[in-house]
């Protein structure tokens, strides 16, 4: 089986981890805790890194740091992993979905302002697979309402957006670390900011608003939350974090190699990279148009019998039963997209011949349709 995007582990991480494990520190006050925050803040280019146990803690401490609560509305795609909506939820605060633009799927920055009310608070951009949101535009609208912006990085790792590192040119970043992201500590997390009065406040907030007295005791002056990351997590970050560079090169050569080989099947519409952007294609996607002579799901079953993983895009949230009520605007794109789109193996380990022969099943497939 060709998987979808597992992990590459190749570096230090036994001798890290092992180090936790003779010394007693595997819980969240080691010193590989705050040794991977450090390194991951100078990696993007941070002021600072606050570690979580996942991706969504990251997201949602965001939201809390930022005060956001009740009668607020937060400006999101619905084409996206439900972590970040859900986030919305958690804090008691209200989706309002926008549309994604047909060539990036990402948040399409034209839609937002007809979406702004005085309830507005945010707006969350999704680097959905790796391609950075159009940042200019989402900053100058937020400055223009007076709105935070959050930005869910947690698959744009290694991403940039005119030089600077995705994640890094809102009021706060969030990144994932699970088992299928470019760098991975098992389940893990990280929001950054260029605030630091932000950094403290997501720091005291994520480790139980704790303080410790002067005879040892703990004192907590509000309701907190646990947050934290296990020191033995972090040592497998710093091993991970040490490659980054490394796997960022290797995927956008994985990247280069699909569009080389897929360019001219008709009716498959290949990933995009704006000229802005670095994009990490953390996901290979592509879209299956109706010249392609068979349907995405029936492409998907194609793969599964040649041994090879595929995955659908995300099906969009305003349409599932939690959230169909939400405010949203036309979302022709997203549905759309959510039919066609289709992620390709992806993993840093991938090999050139693996990566041939998804392709081969590609244009195979077409082959057999236009001989009918």
């Amino acid at each position: 089986m060709i998987p979808l995007c597992v992990p590459e582990i190749i570096g230090n991480e036994w001798k890290y981890i092992k180090e936790c494990l003779d010394t007693n520190w595997v819980s969240s006050a080691g010193a590989y805790v705050e040794k991977f925050e450090k390194e991951f803040a100078n990696y993007v280019k941070s002021a600072g890194a606050v570690v979580t146990m996942n991706g969504t803690a990251a997201l949602e401490l965001a939201l809390r740091t930022l005060n956001i609560g009740p009668g607020d509305e937060i400006i999101v795609p619905s084409l996206t992993f439900i972590s970040p909506v859900n986030t919305i939820k958690y804090v008691g605060a209200e989706p309002v979905f926008v549309d994604v633009c047909r060539d990036t799927y990402v948040m399409d920055e034209s839609k937002i302002e007809g979406l702004i009310t005085s309830k507005t608070k945010a707006i969350l951009p999704v680097h959905i697979y790796g391609h950075p949101v159009n940042m200019d535009y989402i900053m100058d609208i937020a400055i223009k309402y007076n709105l935070f912006v959050i930005e869910d990085a947690t698959e744009s790792l290694g991403s940039s957006y005119k030089g600077k590192y995705a994640g890094t040119l809102g009021h706060i970043g969030c990144f994932s670390f699970n088992g299928n992201k470019l760098i991975t500590t098992g389940a893990g997390g990280m929001l950054v900011s260029n605030d630091e009065e932000v950094l403290k406040r997501a720091k005291f907030l994520s480790t139980q608003t704790k303080i410790v007295t002067e005879n040892g005791g703990f004192y907590h002056p509000e309701i907190g939350h646990n947050f934290r990351m296990p020191n033995i997590l972090a040592a497998m970050g710093c091993a991970q974090l040490e490659k980054v560079e490394e796997y960022v090169r290797v995927k956008r050569a994985h990247a280069a190699l699909y569009n080389n080989l897929l360019r001219e099947v008709k009716g498959i519409t290949l990933n995009t990279e704006k000229g802005y952007v670095n994009n990490v294609y953390w996901l290979y996607s592509v879209v299956v148009e109706e010249e392609y002579g068979i349907s995405r799901d029936e492409l998907i079953s194609e793969m599964r019998k040649n041994n090879i993983e595929a995955r659908p895009f995300f099906l969009p949230i305003h349409k599932m039963p939690p959230y169909e009520n939400c405010k949203h605007g036309d979302m022709s794109i997203t549905e759309e997209l959510a039919q066609r789109g289709i992620n390709l193996p992806s993993s840093v380990g991938l090999t050139e011949s693996e990566i041939i022969k998804v392709c081969e099943v590609i244009r195979n497939n077409q082959s057999k349709v236009m001989k009918l």
